[in-house]
């Protein structure tokens, strides 16, 4: 029996990891490997990762998922397209099976000039990596295809009022855990309201106070909360 090298294993590993993922739609890994000879114990192993918004480089239904198939297919050319609600649709159809698959979709609010403004529903408008989707897969597909859109934003759902009363209901989630530390947290104030980046100013007591594990949990909760794609949470 051959035995595998340090960087074959090393390499076997890496492919393991990445079949870990929770969303197995975005990432694809593909592996070949052949030994030549028994008594040689070299091996060639190539992996090509594979971006599911490509058309070249296999489907979804290579590994067993359900396929998707539009209602309306739209014939789209090689050639750059104009900017234009129904290209800028045309174009999200091609990438719509990978959201649907997990749970998601993706809708156009808004086209303000180059700017594009999606909506992205479902699974994958609370997902931890929304902005990668956004900025990774759908932007950098868009613009492929439309060369006249600079930049595509994400679409925050309405959420409720910025405010202390507001703010308090998430801190109110964690207070029992910080208390059992001798801690304590407070808002110590609201600016911006109503601007691009509004910041909420939080104050915290106790030995929770240095661990910034706390805090990024804090801070991820309020933004999933007021639905703010610019909100900030700074520590007095």
């Amino acid at each position: 029996m051959a035995m595998l090298s340090r960087p074959v294993l090393y390499a076997v590993a890496l492919v393991a990891a990445a079949s870990a993922f929770s969303a197995p739609a975005f990432v694809t890994v593909r592996t070949s490997s052949s030994i030549h000879g028994r008594g040689n114990d070299s091996m060639s192993l190539r992996m090509t990762i594979v971006s599911p918004f490509d058309n070249d480089g296999g489907s979804a239904s290579e590994a067993g998922t359900a396929t998707y198939t539009p209602t309306e297919p739209t014939e789209l050319t090689d050639e750059p397209l104009d900017l234009t609600w129904e290209n800028v649709d045309a174009v999200l159809e091609e990438m719509r099976p990978f959201l649907i698959q997990d749970g998601g979709n993706v809708a156009i609010q808004e086209i303000d000039g180059p700017v594009v403004r999606l909506e992205l529903q479902g699974a994958c408008g609370t997902c931890p990596s929304s902005t990668q989707t956004m900025k990774m897969g759908l932007e950098r597909k868009l613009r492929e295809r439309i060369p006249e859109i600079q930049e595509v934003i994400q679409a925050m759902p309405e959420g409720p009022e910025l405010n202390e009363e507001q703010v308090d209901v998430v801190l109110d989630g964690v207070r029992p855990f910080l208390q059992v530390a001798g801690g304590t947290i407070d808002c110590d104030s609201i600016t911006g309201e109503g601007s691009v980046q509004p910041c909420i100013t939080l104050r915290m007591e106790g030995s929770s106070a240095s661990l910034n594990s706390v805090k990024l949990e804090i801070a991820q909760r309020l933004q999933r909360h007021f639905m703010m794609s610019g909100l900030r949470v700074e520590w007095a």
